[in-house]
């Protein structure tokens, strides 16, 4: 008989035990149950590298996932957590398995909040990227195992739902407002309301050869500053009002044009505009805040508490979209979804092709525990291969997400299955995007 059965036929005769002064049933059944059983013990953490394909069967470095999988003393009870830096992942893969496994190895896994601490602090400098997926990897794996043991999903633990399921918004993109419209219309009919819209840009003629710069993508800032306006403007003519529309940028432009920009998207009612400046430079977002009355969602880059700790407190923002594993966890996450709620801003996690189940999983729970949740990235559509890898994957149904109702974050792991797709370390860097005389844009 393991832990767990033992705290459930103690808990149903706590009723009638003789209670100790000043102690509650529910800590004298706890402590009648695990009399005499040595104490839970983190065995060992795992580090699982595998790049399944994409829905359509198609391969992508941009799918390597990172997989952290604490081990306890108690037979079969393990917890996953999602470290996946799809552009580091041999760095985080070391630093787990180099590092924080010996770290933790021996420490009690109930105990989440010192040891997200003690992590976060060993190794002196810390709130790097790096640093913070595998700390969060390891800390989203606690979360698991204490809703394991529990017997209940974590989303319990946080409070309980406050919503049935999580709304999601999908992306759509295009070359001109006539082609996005188009690819709003699709998304609609997948289910969604809430439409992201991605514009690709027009061909930049005269560009400058680029043989000696390699890059992914040109963009012209001045043409961008033109024509998304446009964009939105055709989208709304063709699509009507009942649908809410994004807008991401990822801080690509200068910040006085992108201000520029904003005010012009406010009589098209966006939904809300996304990460308008890269984290260096936030202290514009004081400036948009002046100007225009369109809600503004950033985060996506943050690894720090005092990157968006003071967008919060001074109402400077709508939505917190920091990406939970780079911040540091499930831990941090849920602190900062509790801080945002004080504020009125709402949250709008990220959650791209890159993020594993387990992280998506993540996300969901927050979102159904979270009052102020505002609305989840969930475009991402899994495919056989990666149902087969993790069982219990959240399932997208008319533009909501649905978790499963197991215990703990309700994804597990076949390992033989992600062996068959293995993951290669060496490339890792992401292409820069350029202006059309050949210069980096947000250096």
């Amino acid at each position: 008989m393991n832990r767990r059965q033992w705290i459930s036929r103690a808990g149903l005769a706590a009723g009638a035990a003789a209670l100790w002064e000043g102690e509650s049933a529910a800590a004298q059944a706890y402590r009648q149950a695990t009399r005499g059983l040595p104490p839970l013990k983190i065995t060992d953490v795992k580090v699982i590298l595998t790049n399944p394909p994409y829905a359509n069967g198609t391969f992508s470095f941009m799918q390597r996932l990172v997989i952290a999988k604490v081990e306890t003393s108690e037979p079969g009870l393990y917890g996953l957590g999602c470290a996946s830096f799809v552009f580091r992942p041999a760095a985080v893969a070391g630093l787990i398995e180099k590092y924080l496994k010996p770290f933790v190895v021996g420490k009690d896994p109930e105990m989440i909040g010192d040891l997200f601490q003690s992590m976060h602090v060993s190794s002196l400098w810390r709130s790097g990227p790096v640093h913070n997926y595998a700390v969060g990897g390891i800390d989203m794996a606690l979360w698991d195992i204490k809703g394991k043991r529990a017997g209940m999903p974590v989303y319990q633990l946080l409070g309980g739902k406050t919503r049935s399921a999580v709304q999601c918004y999908a992306d759509a993109s295009g070359r001109d407002a006539a082609e996005m419209a188009e690819s709003v219309k699709k998304v609609q009919a997948r289910g969604y309301r809430h439409v992201r819209l991605n514009y690709s840009g027009r061909k930049v003629p005269g560009t400058p050869a680029l043989a000696d710069m390699p890059t992914n993508v040109v963009i012209d800032p001045d043409e961008w500053v033109r024509e998304i306006p446009r964009v939105f403007e055709g989208v709304r003519k063709a699509c009507g009002e009942e649908v809410e529309l994004i807008q991401h940028l990822h801080g690509q432009l200068p910040p006085q044009a992108t201000i520029g920009m904003v005010k012009r998207l406010e009589p098209f009612r966006p939904y809300f505009f996304e990460d308008p400046f890269y984290p260096e430079d936030i202290g514009y977002l004081k400036n948009l805040r002046q100007v225009t009355t369109v809600p503004i969602a950033i985060g996506e880059k943050f690894v720090n508490e005092h990157e968006y700790v003071g967008l919060v407190s001074e109402r400077l923002i709508d939505f917190i979209r920091v990406h939970v594993p780079a911040i540091g966890g499930f831990t941090k996450s849920w602190k900062l979804a509790v801080l945002g709620e004080w504020f009125k801003v709402r949250t709008a996690w990220h959650a791209p092709a890159d993020l594993s189940p387990v992280g998506h999983a993540a996300n969901a729970h927050l979102d159904l525990a979270s009052p102020n949740f505002g609305i989840q990235e969930g475009s991402v559509i899994h495919g056989d291969a990666i149902r087969e890898i993790f069982p219990g994957t959240p399932v997208l149904r008319n533009g909501y997400l649905y978790v499963n109702e197991a215990p703990g974050l309700g994804i597990d792991l076949n390992e033989k299955a992600a062996a068959k797709f293995p993951c290669k370390l060496e490339d890792g860097n992401w292409g820069p995007k350029r202006s059309p005389d050949g210069s980096i844009i947000g250096n």
